[in-house]
């Protein structure tokens, strides 16, 4: 596990009710990030977290540091006090307008077992499906390795941890990627409350961003489930259908059937040629578990949609 610091006690979800001015009580969501040497930003989310109460609603953008065993985030005179695993909300006239406690959120699919026609990939015994696999001390799979089958269409169920880095932005925070047949990458990175973007977890990587973000804490499990259609080709090797993919993460849906108008990023050519799954190496120590794929041997009818657990 990636060594923690004061800050990481701090940094996570909150979730309670507030007060609002007419004296309706609200629910509401506070992600707290830590972003190294005791400094924090935050967003306070109306309704509640994301993908539940909030989906890319009214929010309220925070930022502040670390005074001792707390934190306090502020917007204007509007102030969050966060300690002992509650977050304090005071307005500008020092009314307090709720107290929110702190939440440690699952995926629902975490642990998801195989379906009937599944193979495991890796359920922490043995690399025999990858290339050059490795497993850590705790029976994880590390990153950087590739499948030794290809893939075509498929169901994949894969489960991930971040390292801790709250020094480190953008790219460099904690950084690896699903690399769909080496030519699409799903990207996997560290955006835990932020607003997302086109190079965040969950986006097809510099292609689109993901519909909400379902970021959790790192040193959290969690989860995808990816469910590919590969792109058409004709006997002259000519695209005549783009490939399509959904992806839930942590639980909802922030990818619906989406066509991928070309490779991703560093991604392989597309071509008819089927290729192998990659969990990129990015120098980050991101690892997986639980890894399984369902191989759907009969192509989907062009236009066909995806099957995918609902929203």
């Amino acid at each position: 596990m990636s060594e923690v610091d004061a800050d990481f006690a701090l940094q996570g979800e909150y979730f309670g009710k507030i007060r609002l001015p007419n004296g309706v009580l609200e629910d509401v969501g506070i992600q707290v990030v830590a972003r190294g040497n005791g400094k924090f930003v935050g967003r306070q989310l109306r309704g509640g977290l994301p993908g539940n109460g909030w989906y890319n609603g009214a929010k309220l953008e925070l930022t502040g540091e670390r005074e001792g065993r707390r934190a306090l985030l502020f917007h204007g005179d509007y102030r969050v006090s966060v300690e002992d695993n509650k977050a304090t909300i005071v307005n500008s006239h020092g009314d307090t307008l709720g107290i929110l406690s702190k939440v440690d959120r699952q995926s629902q699919f975490l642990g998801l077992k195989p379906t009937p026609n599944a193979v495991v990939l890796f359920d922490g015994t043995s690399t025999e499906h990858f290339v050059n696999g490795k497993i850590d001390e705790n029976g994880n799979l590390q990153f950087g390795t590739v499948t030794k089958r290809p893939v075509g269409d498929f169901r994949l169920h894969i489960e991930f941890r971040l390292p801790y880095m709250p020094y480190a932005t953008g790219q460099g925070r904690s950084n690896s990627g699903l690399y769909i047949q080496e030519r699409y990458e799903v990207q996997i990175l560290d955006s835990f409350g932020l607003d997302p973007q086109f190079n965040d977890c969950g986006s097809l990587y510099r292609t689109k961003i993901p519909d909400i973000n379902m970021s959790f804490p790192p040193l959290s499990w969690q989860t995808y489930d990816v469910f590919f259609t590969a792109a058409r080709f004709d006997s002259e090797g000519n695209k005549i259908a783009p490939a399509r993919i959904s992806v839930v993460h942590n639980g909802i849906l922030v990818q619906d059937n989406y066509e991928i108008p070309n490779k991703t990023g560093a991604g392989k050519q597309e071509g008819p040629t089927p290729g192998v799954l990659k969990l990129q190496d990015h120098g980050n120590p991101v690892v997986f578990r639980n890894i399984w794929i369902e191989y759907l041997n009969e192509p989907a009818t062009i236009g066909e949609e995806l099957p995918h657990p609902a929203n």
